[in-house]
């Protein structure tokens, strides 16, 4: 729970490295198909994808560079 929080509010941001977790929500979910359900909670292909993007910094041109 508390690197949940700290990811979430960006205070892991300072450094090289930035955290998000990636967890199901702590309440109910409606039964479904799991396509679904992951979909609900943000957990499917896409939303991860918006995760990352938003979550990396901004690139001015080129790739990105790791090292």
């Amino acid at each position: 729970m508390v690197l949940h929080l700290l990811s979430e509010k960006g205070a892991l941001d300072t450094g090289r490295v930035r955290v998000r977790t990636l967890t199901l929500p702590d309440t109910y979910q409606d039964h479904n198909s799991p396509d679904t359900m992951y979909a609900e909670a943000g957990l499917d292909a896409d939303s991860i994808v918006r995760t990352v993007q938003a979550t990396l910094p901004e690139q001015k041109a080129g790739r990105l560079r790791l090292a």
